[in-house]
């Protein structure tokens, strides 16, 4: 057997919290490098983070663009469709004088010729 000045861990142990034997096994695999892996998951971190932050900020704009954009297609909508029912109630109106004035001009022709036959 080997002579060495590290003891041996024992890993089963009930006393220790989980969250110690996974700091120890990352001791044990990675050593001092550690501390530098540590670091740049925590760059990584928030550098996803501030990113995350960053789209969502992105999405929020892009939502309210949008909702101003549908409210004021659908305003525009809704005048145009008033202004169409506007000119197809003028244009209905219009056909109905049109139809009374055929009317009218065939009552008068009727009466002219009555008149005209009786004299």
């Amino acid at each position: 057997m080997s002579t060495n000045n590290k003891g041996v861990i024992d890993l089963n142990k009930k006393d220790d919290e989980t969250g110690s034997k996974i700091d120890l096994i990352k001791n044990i695999i990675f050593g001092e490098n550690i501390q530098a892996y540590n670091s740049e998951f925590e760059a990584l971190k928030k550098d996803i983070l501030d990113k995350k932050k960053a789209l969502e900020d992105l999405i929020e704009e892009v939502r309210v663009d949008l909702n101003t954009t549908i409210d004021s297609v659908s305003t525009d909508v809704n005048i145009r469709i008033t202004e169409l029912e506007d000119k197809l109630e003028d244009r209905i109106e219009q056909l109905d004088s049109e139809k009374l004035d055929k009317k009218l001009l065939g009552n008068l022709l009727i009466e002219l010729g009555e008149k005209v036959s009786k004299k």
